[in-house]
């Protein structure tokens, strides 16, 4: 019998892609091997989080002091880590395998100094050094570590993440509803991310509203984003949703007129494989990852000019509703799939048995 730890120490942080990718392949994993005679799988997990993972696997209890003192690892093979600047890392135990999933490395596309740059990559490449493989969750992102990173004769795979499969869209009570066609956008609210390019787009239509949902990573971008809509004097038309629930976010995806994602740095977007699998029309930044997710069923922005963002904006959705593009969007979104991703990551798994 072989034993799998899958690292969910980042489910810590909900409302984050981290915590739905953690989620979603340790919950197809799950399902994958809870009949197999062969190998035998194993949470590393907050404990708030143990019941959506099931209570089939076992369960190791993350606290913050392994990050000091690993819990013992004796009798385990793989110790898959999902994050890449993980301080959860069995660098003592060199029996056990570590296979080392890097999202991204936007850290090199963000406004930060020079001196946090330089930290953030030497962690990664003592993460690296551990490692015994390692998956990029796009090619876009398997660059970016080929050309910033030394990886030495280690295998880097590259498995693309999932499609989230919606719930049933339901809005409470006290959800905000909409009364006109809106805009939809998701992510952490930071300044990568780049929401407030997508204000003057409210002030070039006065039908349309904003809804940008996701938790506040930095209170001075979100002053920014309402400054901005102030100056602009689109304020009435933007609406911060903060964290949602999966069943508001299912509501939103559904009934947006389009989805729109401008961020500088992403190496994949969830959100965006999500507004596919609905088969609504997606608006993106040509930057990194974005243009290999959204393909030629996508539209982009080349730059944040207003004018140039409206011009693509109304040619995108006239493409759409001319080409009757919907289909071919929601079967594109097809390519993302967490069963898929599992497969790929089990055979990774084996190729260090």
């Amino acid at each position: 019998m072989r034993n799998i730890i899958f690292d969910c120490e980042r489910m810590k942080y909900s409302s984050t892609g981290l915590y739905h990718y953690c989620l979603n392949l340790g919950q197809h994993l799950r399902q994958k091997l809870e009949t197999s005679n062969e190998e035998k799988l194993t949470f590393f997990s907050p404990p708030q989080v143990q019941p959506l993972l099931g209570c089939g696997p076992g369960h190791i209890t993350q606290h913050s002091l392994q990050k000091f003192f690993m819990p013992s690892l004796k009798g385990y093979d793989i110790w898959h880590c999902t994050y890449q600047n993980s301080h959860y890392v069995p660098k003592r135990n060199k029996k056990i395998r570590v296979v080392l999933t890097i999202h991204d490395l936007n850290f090199l596309y963000e406004s930060k100094p020079e001196s946090k740059r330089k930290k953030h990559l030497q962690h990664l490449q003592e993460n690296i050094d551990r490692s015994d493989a390692i998956v990029c969750i796009s090619g876009f992102c398997r660059k970016d570590v080929m050309l910033h990173c030394k990886v030495g004769s280690k295998p880097v795979h590259v498995i693309l993440n999932g499609t989230n499969n919606l719930q049933a869209p339901d809005l409470a009570s006290d959800s905000y509803k909409p009364k006109n066609p809106f805009l939809f956008s998701l992510g952490v609210i930071s300044p990568k991310k780049n929401f407030h390019v997508l204000l003057p787009l409210l002030k070039l239509n006065r039908h349309l509203e904003l809804l940008i949902a996701g938790r506040t990573n930095d209170q001075d971008y979100l002053n920014f984003i309402y400054a901005s809509a102030r100056k602009l004097r689109v304020d009435e038309n933007l609406r911060m949703l903060g964290s949602i629930s999966e069943g508001e976010k299912s509501w939103y995806y559904r009934n947006c007129y389009a989805f729109a994602l401008p961020s500088i740095a992403e190496g994949f977007g969830l959100p965006v494989a999500e507004a596919m699998s609905v088969g609504k029309p997606v608006f993106l930044s040509a930057r990194t990852a974005l243009p290999e997710i959204g393909s030629n069923v996508a539209f982009y922005f080349q730059d944040f000019s207003a004018t140039h963002m409206q011009r693509v904006f109304t040619q995108g959705m006239q493409t759409y509703q001319e080409k009757k593009m919907e289909q071919a969007i929601v079967k594109h979104s097809e390519n993302f799939s967490w069963d898929k991703a599992v497969e790929q990551y089990l055979n990774v798994y084996r190729s260090l048995y």
